[in-house]
């Protein structure tokens, strides 16, 4: 199963690379970082390799849209936004980190749904006609939005419980989570994300 996290120039690397980190615990999961661009450089000058195009994006089983300073442009692009027009909820998990939410708004994939999105982002999606709810995660359906830069893990243990199920999301966080909380943090983990599972999987 494929797993793109979307970055564009000026990304957050806190939304793009915790995911990444998180999502590569799950043997059996292909992780990429997909961008516009061979390369794409960070909010504070980090440069990565693109490790799939956006167009190959919009096959994955998943996709996470990451967050950054440049959203507003991203946009704005036609280019990018005709091929992200591919992302299709039917088909495939979409969720969207911070700003990333706006990205979905401009797509249509917010119509009648709340999302979750940081402070400085809340402005441009509530213009975007999306209802911003106070809380670090949402989910409806295949459609999921998160707040703030450390609520990236909630969005990809939704990711993992989703697509290979509630034992390996756990594994995963157990993993990342800091010595002597790790018990703690997998528990807050799953009560934000398990009002909004399918009952099959919660």
């Amino acid at each position: 199963m494929h797993i793109a996290i979307l970055t564009f120039d000026g990304y957050n690397e806190l939304d793009s690379l915790i995911a990444l980190g998180v999502l590569n615990r799950i043997p059996g999961l292909r992780v990429t970082i997909a961008s516009p661009t061979p390369t794409v450089r960070s909010m504070n000058g980090v440069v990565i390799e693109s490790m799939a195009t956006l167009e190959e994006a919009g096959d994955a089983d998943a996709v996470l849209v990451g967050s950054g300073v440049a959203t507003r442009e991203v946009v704005e692009d036609r280019t990018i936004m005709a091929t992200l027009g591919r992302l299709d909820p039917a088909r495939q998990l979409v969720g969207a980190q911070c700003s990333g939410a706006l990205v979905l708004a401009r797509l249509g994939l917010l119509d009648g749904v709340p999302a979750c999105t940081d402070l400085t982002s809340k402005p441009w999606v509530v213009a975007a006609g999306v209802d911003v709810l106070d809380q670090p995660f949402y989910a409806d359906g295949n459609v999921a939005t998160a707040g703030g830069c450390l609520a990236s893990p909630y969005l990809a243990a939704w990711v993992v419980t989703r697509l290979v199920g509630p034992d390996a999301a756990r594994d995963a966080l157990h993993y990342v989570a800091p010595v002597g909380e790790k018990d703690e943090y997998v528990a807050r983990a799953r009560r934000t994300i398990e009002p909004y599972l399918p009952v099959a999987v919660s």
